[in-house]
């Protein structure tokens, strides 16, 4: 065998799960409180101090939805934990009440990488030969599941709660700082397209999508949604 004269140094992203969160406390954040503000824009414009009735809900949506949000990244991390720890105590119990079954579940990982039975069998011996490193097998590559992270729950809830209210400030700030609803509508209508489209070009280049690609993307989402919440709201009314 040559030598190696440079080692290939691969870098692969490990914060998948937390990007996760991220992209969908952010996305939430971003679309929903401004298609809500966008809504009762319509319905508020002619109210007296209108700007005041669109803070006030925005709030509470942002609050009531980073809530939501939370709990649900949470329950879905509990839920992975959960369906791991009984998977995992099955294939315990299975390897030892049928072992000759999983012993062929091993070997047929491998059967279907194209080795040979005389390849294959000192590899599935040395595998089955130590219950733990058996079950991890299993797990692994008949299950396809790795072990969750023990504080990933709560991780998880907080990441994304505290992305849907960063998210959802940003198009809420206008009718904050200004008094008069339609022209906090357009400002917030351009600072909510720049900050979707930055958002979607970040999420593209961690995610592998082309950065204008993501961001066209994400603004057209955003935008149709806050769109339809605006003119139903105004045949509403």
């Amino acid at each position: 065998m040559p030598a190696v004269e440079h080692l290939h140094d691969e870098k692969h992203f490990t914060a998948r799960a937390m990007v996760r969160d991220i992209v969908i406390g952010m996305s939430d954040g971003l679309t929903v409180p401004f298609a809500l503000a966008a809504g009762l824009t319509s319905a508020a414009a002619a109210v007296a101090k209108g700007t005041g009735i669109i803070v006030t809900a925005g709030f509470a949506e942002i609050a009531a939805g980073s809530i939501a949000m939370g709990l649900g990244g949470y329950l879905a991390a509990q839920t992975d934990q959960e369906h791991y720890a009984a998977e995992l105590d099955r294939e315990y119990r299975e390897t030892v009440e049928l072992p000759l079954i999983e012993t062929e579940e091993v070997a047929k990982v491998f059967r279907d990488y194209g080795l040979t039975e005389e390849q294959m069998a000192p590899v599935v011996r040395a595998i089955t030969g130590n219950q733990k490193r058996w079950v991890d097998f299993m797990m692994r590559f008949e299950l396809g599941l790795e072990e969750p992270e023990p504080a990933r729950a709560g991780r998880s809830a907080a990441t994304i709660a505290g992305s849907y209210i960063v998210g959802g400030l940003v198009p809420l700030t206008p009718y904050i700082v200004m008094h008069t609803v339609r022209p906090a509508l357009w400002v917030s209508v351009g600072v909510t397209l720049c900050a979707l489209f930055v958002f979607g070009a970040i999420k593209g280049h961690y995610t592998g999508v082309n950065p204008w690609r993501g961001g066209a993307q994400t603004v057209l989402v955003g935008g149709l949604a806050a769109a339809a919440a605006f003119f139903i709201a105004r045949l509403i009314s």
